[in-house]
């Protein structure tokens, strides 16, 4: 346990902070769970749809220190190849 007034504040920062990017991470793999859903059914408008979202998820999870931003494009890109392959 953190002894120091700045080391008891940098332990609660870090678990504030781990906890928004589990709950970020969280959502994002929810949709992708969706999206995956929406290509196995060959179902293209819903897929593109929410390509959109999870897009946007992976980006901002990769804006931060939640994901590295390599592993977010190379989802995004092999997702994109799927659905366009649909």
């Amino acid at each position: 346990m953190a002894n120091h007034k700045s080391a008891k504040k940098r332990a609660k920062q870090n678990t504030k902070r781990n906890a928004a990017a589990k709950a970020k991470k969280s959502e994002m793999r929810t949709g992708l769970k969706s999206l995956y859903l929406a290509i196995s059914e060959n179902n293209k408008e819903k897929a593109a749809e929410l390509f959109k979202l999870v897009q946007s998820k992976l980006s901002k999870l990769a804006k931060g220190s939640a994901m590295k931003s390599k592993t977010a494009s190379r989802k995004t890109s092999r997702l994109a190849s799927q659905i366009s392959q649909l």
